[in-house]
């Protein structure tokens, strides 16, 4: 039997024990018999389980079942395809519980905040027991059980002082950038962000924008550019950014001189942009055009012209 809830002979387990505990002492006003009813469900759907979760997280006491949806809809806690009358998945309730209880995730869920890693965080946090498919239908008990670990373990850190840890050994700083990179990766696959790939090098984390279509011997940031920097924003301030270089470099075409110069203002009009989005406020953005200096490929074919012809971005400052 999964062992995510294990019931022994219709009896609660001591985390349920806790949680009925917890409620009969007035911090919320559940009945009885809704407990029963959850108790009793197979497969709950957002409706039945939304209410109760924002008012055990203390987020919000509304009594009505589908305001409590429409509430949380518009607060951001639940999946984007959420509907009402949908039974909720192991992945889904994970992400609704991380975001009620807001929970802070390690650095693959801080950059991509979605189901999946949501789910990979609450089995890492042991909130979610054995071997589990995260896809799979969420009974009732399955969610009292994982709401009753978050409130035991929510009241044990706020009676008791957390002991003072033994000093841990400084973490390698270049696997520290790889996790960063391998994150940025994969919120950029999941967003569907093409040509653009996280990597680390001895200047910092480089965000490539590999092939990015200024027109012809133009500075001029084009519109459908600027959906893929609106993505990288958001990457940059889910991992607290605090200092960038805008790197623009050119393929072997034209003088020196020109091809510098056009990369800086290609640099700058990115910079610029990143600039005056939300997401890059308190950012430092420093442009900078190298030209051709800095070939990734052979400038002699096409192919290899569209991918020095890039701007990079590189990370060179961050939160740890």
């Amino acid at each position: 039997m999964n062992r995510l809830f294990n019931p022994q002979n219709g009896k609660l387990s001591s985390f349920f024990f806790f949680f009925f505990v917890f409620l009969s002492s007035g911090a919320y006003a559940q009945t009885a018999q809704e407990i029963e009813t959850l108790l009793n469900t197979n497969a709950v759907t957002y409706l039945q389980a939304v209410r109760f979760v924002l008012e055990a997280a203390d987020v919000a006491e509304i009594a009505d079942h589908g305001e409590a949806f429409l509430y949380a809809k518009e607060q951001n806690l639940l999946p984007k395809k959420a509907a009402a009358d949908a039974a909720v998945t192991l992945a889904n309730i994970s992400y609704v519980l991380m975001k009620s209880f807001n929970i802070k995730g390690g650095i693959f869920y801080a950059v991509v905040k979605n189901p999946h890693y949501a789910y990979r965080e609450l089995v890492y946090k042991e909130i979610i027991q054995g071997r589990a498919d995260p896809g799979m239908k969420v009974s009732g008990g399955q969610l009292l059980f994982m709401i009753g670990r978050l409130l035991s373990v929510r009241e044990r850190e706020g009676v008791a002082a957390k002991p003072k840890e033994p000093k841990k050994k400084k973490i390698d700083e270049v696997s520290r950038k790889e996790n960063i990179a391998a994150a940025i990766n994969a919120a950029l696959e999941e967003q569907k962000v093409k040509d653009t790939q996280a990597s680390v090098t001895e200047e910092g984390i480089i965000i490539n924008l590999s092939n990015i279509q200024f027109p012809a011997d133009s500075a001029t940031l084009p519109e459908y550019e600027k959906n893929k920097l609106r993505e990288v924003s958001a990457i940059l301030k889910a991992i607290s950014a605090k200092k960038i270089i805008v790197a623009g470099h050119s393929a072997m075409a034209g003088s020196e001189e020109g091809r510098r110069t056009l990369s800086r203002e290609r640099a700058v009009a990115v910079a610029a942009y990143l600039g005056s989005l939300e997401n890059c406020k308190g950012i430092t953005i420093i442009p900078i055009g190298y030209g051709a200096e800095r070939p990734l490929a052979d400038n002699s074919t096409v192919t290899g012209m569209a991918a020095n012809r890039r701007v990079e971005i590189i990370i060179v400052e961050e939160d740890k």
